[in-house]
């Protein structure tokens, strides 16, 4: 205990020391780091930030040091987080290379591809994206028709990946291709890496009715892609794959269930809206005030049971089918976050543009369209279920 207790000290002192005050504190005005080659700092400090950190290995805290990251114990990276937290610092870096390639490298990849691969993503160097569901293979991702012809020492691509996340922003693709078209759905995919500047690949953004193109279709011609960046084996990429939809899960689950990003807390909102309503005591509308209470308490559940699953990942547990409730759970804790929100808000969340509505309420109308996508994007609801339904109650087909 009492070497914890020292590396929390010195860690403390370390971040307080290190961190430029320019980005502490949840409004400061900055926003997420990406990193990556076509990256562009908001604010000049987050390249110093992500520099500090990546050197200290606090990018990717529990990861070997001899890939970039930091060698923590499970108890050493949650105190960092704690520490974190309490200096209200933000991440110095965000992304797939973290929270779904990285991990899937370091439980499937060679030695020569953590060794290619983690240092740069630990660094913030190169940013990724993937490369799964198709045009007609989205929910049925074992369908997919994207063909990889075998050429010897290398795979020419031909196909589409559609809802590509930031696929115009990424460096580098993950992603599933069928090398062997005779075999059984799942029994013929190979799960490859792809640098995105390869000739013959090409990305369409697709705009979305929140006015935002964070999707993308990315396109394969005659795309080459070398054998030595297979991962795992040629034709066992679903084993690879299932391993990384965990990570995803978790991470869409975590993203939009956490309800952080807000900058006022519902009853906040409330006091703003509401006619009649304090600055301080209860508001004036009791079924609103349950409402508040059952989101405000589900949420801090669900932070609580997510905290309880990053725990066990730096114990070296991989996630598993319990990845699904928590895709569920999020993103439906989102939408009624949303929702609810847009009724206090009212008229003022109907705006688009133009006079009579304030910048924040005008997010408020996006993030609630953006949020309708939550329960599709990473696999529907319907298909999480029916995971859940077969993998933790063991219920026929």
């Amino acid at each position: 205990m009492a070497d914890l207790e020292t590396f929390r000290g010195e860690t403390r002192a370390w971040l307080d020391a290190q961190c430029p005050s320019t980005l502490r504190g949840q409004d400061a005005p900055v926003a997420a780091v990406w990193g990556g080659r076509k990256w562009q700092p908001a604010h000049p400090d987050q390249r110093v930030w992500l520099e500090r950190c990546a050197e200290r290995g606090f990018t990717a805290p529990t990861w070997p040091k001899e890939f970039g990251g930091g060698g923590l114990s499970k108890d050493e990276a949650k105190i960092l987080a704690q520490e974190m937290r309490a200096l209200r610092l933000p991440p110095p870096l965000l992304g797939f290379g973290l929270t779904m390639i990285g991990p899937t490298l370091l439980q499937y990849g060679t030695d020569d591809q953590k060794r290619e691969h983690l240092p740069p993503i630990c660094r913030g160097e190169i940013r990724w994206c993937q490369g799964y569901s198709e045009p007609g293979a989205g929910s049925d991702l074992a369908g997919l028709q994207t063909r990889a012809e075998d050429c010897g020492d290398h795979y020419l691509l031909n196909g589409s990946k559609i809802w590509t996340s930031d696929a115009d922003q990424a460096d580098w693709i993950f992603a599933l291709v069928r090398t062997d078209p005779e075999a059984k759905k799942q029994e013929g995919i190979t799960f490859l890496l792809l640098d995105m500047e390869t000739p013959g690949v090409s990305v369409s953004p697709i705009q979305l009715i929140s006015g935002a193109s964070p999707f993308c279709e990315t396109y394969f011609e005659n795309a080459k892609a070398l054998k030595k960046d297979v991962v795992f084996k040629v034709n066992a990429g679903w084993t690879v794959a299932k391993a990384l939809l965990g990570h995803e899960r978790t991470m869409v689950a975590e993203a939009f269930g956490s309800g952080e990003g807000s900058r006022a807390t519902l009853a906040e909102r409330a006091r703003r809206y509401l006619p009649g309503a304090e600055a301080a005591g209860p508001l004036p509308d009791a079924t609103l005030r349950d409402r508040i209470v059952q989101v405000e308490m589900d949420t801090r559940s669900f932070a609580l049971t997510m905290q309880r699953s990053r725990d066990a990942a730096k114990a070296g547990q991989q996630p598993g089918p319990e990845s699904s409730i928590f895709k569920v759970v999020g993103t439906e804790l989102n939408q009624r976050r949303q929702e609810l929100l847009m009724d206090i808000a009212g008229p003022q969340g109907l705006g688009w543009e133009g006079e009579g509505f304030e910048s924040d309420e005008l997010d408020l109308t996006r993030s609630w369209l953006r949020s309708r996508g939550n329960t599709i994007e990473g696999g529907t609801s319907e298909i999480q279920r029916n995971v859940i339904a077969k993998r933790v109650l063991g219920l026929p087909d």
